[in-house]
């Protein structure tokens, strides 16, 4: 199933709780601009190459568009507009002032040089800067970009619009970004997994957890529970599972991985497994930190963990998580647990209008209070209507924007 069809069918489900109308669907659905844009470079060694950008922004019914930039060889519009579609409603459920969008570039990051890198950024700039804009779409890191990648978008896009740091999120903190940035999502999947398990009435010393995905976000994650007091029995990355039952030192396994280019290959505290292996583990607790459709109707049975967590975005595939639902497997959507980078970002927006910084302590105290806001009313709709997490989530977004579309009129 590609990428937008699992967001229209997710959709679908809570449209028809919230009895909405084939036209009102229709409208709520439908991107209002796709850009798809060629991005010819040199390479460092001569050669020319072509590639495809693309940008969709897809609804502003609340607020500017917002959603991240991706460079990966898998991206292309599909995927780009499923990710869209996504943003306008996982903005819309931590009820920040933005709409969805979502860009990216087929191309493997990890090949390029640095100096390839910017060329290639600053040439897609050229190609879209008059379609975003700090009051119409901002753009943030994503797979394959980082806080550089950031602040040469915004070097890029004020060469021809003048000095305005709100173009962009997600940018180092020397150039107008703000203190826990990069620490935001996987901060609040740390936030939401604490949250349910209150819910549940389980302690986090009681809870074994197994992270898939030891980058950026996965990494956080593991940090906040284990600093939280959750035993984190298994991590990983490309170079597959690490499992000990006793518990994963995280701080060591960081400091490990940093130590050899980002990754745990041959990391020397844990036995190897395979990533298949690690997302079977007899554990209390799953999150898939790392790409999406690891959870898929193949492996759905096999899953153990009584609670997944979803950093990444869509990590299980509808097919597998009808399976969990009927199994009772609860599952926290990706649209409220990875919903944490997108607020920080919202207030990174925020402090470069009003040109002022905001202090770590300050950006953590507001993301708990989001998230747990949003938490709160989505365990309440769940509850309310028997309807799973994730429905609940899509129809607390959903209502938001639609409300939004027709008080703000149609013409």
């Amino acid at each position: 199933m590609k990428s937008s069809e699992a967001v229209k069918l997710y959709f679908n489900r809570a449209a028809d709780q919230l009895e909405l109308t084939e036209n009102m669907r229709a409208l709520l659905l439908t991107p209002k601009r796709e850009v798809q844009v060629q991005i010819a470079i040199e390479m460092d060694n001569g050669d020319l190459q072509t590639l495809l950008g693309y940008r969709v922004q897809h609804n502003n019914a609340r607020g500017p568009m917002k959603g991240g930039l991706r460079f990966h060889p898998e991206v292309d519009l599909d995927e780009v507009r499923g990710l869209a579609s996504l943003m306008t409603w996982k903005t819309a459920v931590v009820n920040i002032p933005y709409g969805g969008a979502k860009g990216g570039i087929a191309v493997d990051a990890r090949s390029l040089s640095t100096r390839e890198l910017e060329r290639i950024t600053r040439k897609f700039i050229d190609e879209i800067h008059d379609v975003i804009g700090p009051d119409t779409d901002i753009p943030a890191p994503d797979m394959g970009t980082n806080a550089e990648v950031m602040a040469w978008i915004m070097n890029q896009y004020n060469k021809y619009h003048g000095f305005g740091p709100g173009i962009v999120t997600g940018k180092p903190v020397e150039h107008y970004g703000i203190p826990g940035r990069e620490e935001a999502t996987g901060r609040g999947v740390g936030i939401i997994a604490i949250k349910t398990l209150g819910r549940l009435g389980r302690k986090p010393k009681e809870t074994r957890v197994a992270l898939q995905g030891f980058g950026n976000v996965g990494s956080h994650a593991a940090k906040f529970l284990h600093d939280a007091e959750c035993r984190i029995v298994a991590i990983s990355d490309l170079s597959g599972g690490y499992y000990r039952e006793e518990g994963i030192q995280v701080l060591e396994a960081i400091r490990y991985a940093n130590q050899h280019k980002r990754s745990l290959e041959g990391y020397p505290e844990a036995e190897k497994i395979s990533n298949e292996e690690l997302l079977e583990l007899d554990v209390d607790l799953l999150v898939p930190a790392a790409l999406g459709g690891v959870i898929h109707a193949d492996n759905a049975e096999r899953i153990k963990a009584p609670l997944i967590i979803e950093a990444a975005n869509a990590p299980i595939r509808p097919d597998a998580d009808a399976l969990l639902n009927d199994r009772g497997v609860l599952v926290l959507p990706d649209i409220l647990a990875n919903a944490g980078g997108v607020t920080v970002s919202y207030f990174e927006w925020v402090q470069n209008r009003q040109y002022y910084q905001w202090g770590l302590d300050r950006v953590r105290q507001e993301l708990d209070r989001v998230l747990t806001s949003a938490f709160e009313e989505v365990w309440g709709l769940s509850h309310e209507h028997d309807v799973s997490l994730r429905t609940a989530a899509f129809m607390l977004g959903i209502g938001r924007v639609g409300r939004a579309t027709v008080l703000g009129g149609i013409t």
